[in-house]
């Protein structure tokens, strides 16, 4: 009784019922001999022999870049890499993208807000960071559209047998040669959706570097202002320990002439002291907003490469009003802002995984092909100049995996319930983002006419007084007063100032609609 005969598999090797297998060898117009076929075999080790040599000689730099040239000759054969790689990003109104220059930047001498948004777009990690998951996301663009073309696979091998005397051969050497073809012909439209999942992740990707840029230039902006509001801060600071001495030398003078006091060259020398502990803190305040900025620019705070920043200093210019009420700048938002794209593109491409893992579950159709020579890969040597040829169709329909794919449907059907809480969250940070930055430029858009009018009284006063006190009309009290009144009316400007332009321009970079462009006309140095 014959044993029943193995069950066929769905492989070039093993070919299926379906398959055609022809075993006498088919004919070709020039028939290659097999001392042919050895003297190539022979060829084509002696060059992988050397090519593995010369790797294990070569620098690791080289020998990734020769590995590199030998497995991927073509750079996008797909066509899946976006434009944006080739070309930048530009920023929304900007006709072209920032072009970064290769190496460590020098920084310029004084720093503007400009210069520093650049620095922080080309340098910053996290931007880095989002263009490398461009990258990434095409590249498995690539992989899903290559799921539509078939897969091709040659080999050769060389065995060399011994048998005893006894058994009538001696030393055999036999070389055999393989090519197969495989080709998924159809399926229940599981590559369709893993592209389109594939297609949506790098719009996520986009976006997401899009929201990136917005977000580095919303912390620049703002550490940029504080690093400049506190350089100011101090330069007042200097200023008013400065007419704290004059005080104190006009004091001392008063009191050789006989007019004043020694309590009131004491409270000068109080005065004094208070304005040097003020200018201290001041100092100490500015190099640290400095150490902040750097870090947002992304530029080094320590070691060789570290540079010392100076900013540019403030103007007194007042800005135009803002365009657009709180409102309408919600509205932009939800529409335009690259984080809410990036989060509805990640949800788009949760459904479509959502999709695949169903389809993967159902019959596929593959087209597989094969010729050997010599018998079969990891088989016992064949007959001399044997040729086998396979061609044939086979229908996969997938019947039990242990529940697997249920629980697999599951799982994508739960990312695309947390994709869906990610977008509600990603939605209300940014409108809460924007509704502060709102009420912020709102607030010191009416206070910058206040202040200035504060800053003029104070500075008069302390002039009218100061008149009076060298004539010996006020006394040191009411100098010390108007001036702390100018002191604390400098700062109020200052803040006011900083507090405009940087929630102004934030809540242009919250809104997603900062770029180059709009920096260069609004944000005035």
């Amino acid at each position: 009784m014959k044993s029943p005969a193995p069950t066929p598999h769905a492989s070039p090797l093993t070919p299926t019922m379906k398959q055609m297998n022809r075993s006498k060898p088919m004919k070709h117009p020039m028939p290659m001999k097999p001392e042919s076929h050895l003297k190539q075999l022979k060829e084509i080790t002696a060059v992988l022999f050397s090519l593995a040599i010369a790797g294990t000689m070569l620098p690791p730099a080289s020998h990734a870049a020769m590995l590199d040239e030998l497995t991927t000759p073509l750079a996008d054969p797909l066509l899946a890499q976006p434009p944006v790689l080739v070309h930048g990003k530009p920023l929304p109104g900007d006709q072209e993208g920032l072009i970064c220059s290769p190496g460590p930047t020098v920084l310029r001498e004084p720093l503007s807000l400009a210069d520093a948004i650049d620095l922080a777009l080309c340098q910053h990690p996290q931007v880095q960071a989002a263009w490398a998951g461009i990258k990434v996301q095409a590249a498995q663009l690539g992989e899903a559209r290559a799921a539509y073309l078939p897969s091709v696979n040659a080999g050769a091998s060389q065995v060399r047998s011994k048998t005893s005397p006894a058994a009538g051969e001696g030393v055999r050497s036999t070389q055999s040669y393989y090519a197969a073809l495989t080709w998924r012909l159809l399926d229940a439209g599981a590559r369709a959706a893993n592209r389109r999942a594939a297609d949506a992740l790098l719009e996520a990707a986009a976006a997401g570097h899009d929201a990136t840029l917005q977000k580095a230039m919303a912390n620049v902006i703002g550490l940029y202002f504080d690093a400049q509001s506190s350089q100011a801060s101090e330069q007042a600071r200097a200023q008013s320990e400065a007419l704290a001495r004059q005080v104190l030398e006009t004091a001392l003078k008063r009191e050789q002439r006989g007019v004043g006091s020694r309590p009131e060259t004491l409270q000068a020398r109080t005065f004094v002291a208070k304005a040097e502990l003020e200018l201290g803190r001041a100092r100490g305040q500015h190099q640290k907003a400095l150490v902040a900025l750097n870090l947002a620019m992304g530029a080094p705070v320590a070691g060789e490469e570290a540079q010392t920043l100076s900013l540019v200093p403030p103007t007194d210019d007042d800005l135009p009003a803002l365009e657009l009420d709180l409102r309408e700048w919600l509205q932009t938002a939800r529409e335009q802002h690259p984080a809410i794209l990036a989060a509805q593109a990640q949800l788009d491409a949760s459904r479509e995984k959502v999709q695949a893992t169903r389809a993967e579950g159902l019959p596929s159709v593959d087209l597989s092909a094969g010729q050997y020579i010599n018998g079969r890969p990891n088989q016992s040597p064949g007959v001399r100049g044997e040729r086998d040829t396979t061609v044939g169709v086979s229908l996969n329909i997938p019947l039990f995996d242990g529940f697997s794919r249920t629980y697999k449907v599951r799982g994508a059907q739960g990312q695309v319930e947390l994709r869906q809480a990610e977008l509600r969250d990603v939605q209300a940070q940014v409108q809460g983002d924007i509704s502060t930055a709102y009420v912020e430029a709102s607030a010191a858009l009416r206070n910058l006419a206040s202040s200035r009018r504060l800053l003029e009284a104070a500075q008069s006063s302390v002039d009218a007084i100061s008149r009076k006190y060298d004539s010996g009309i006020a006394d040191i009290v009411e100098m010390l007063n108007a001036q702390a009144a100018l002191s604390d009316a400098s700062q109020e400007r200052i803040r006011t100032l900083s507090d405009w332009r940087s929630a102004r321009l934030r809540l242009l970079a919250n809104a997603g609609r900062m770029s180059r462009s709009v920096l260069a006309t609004d944000a005035k140095p």
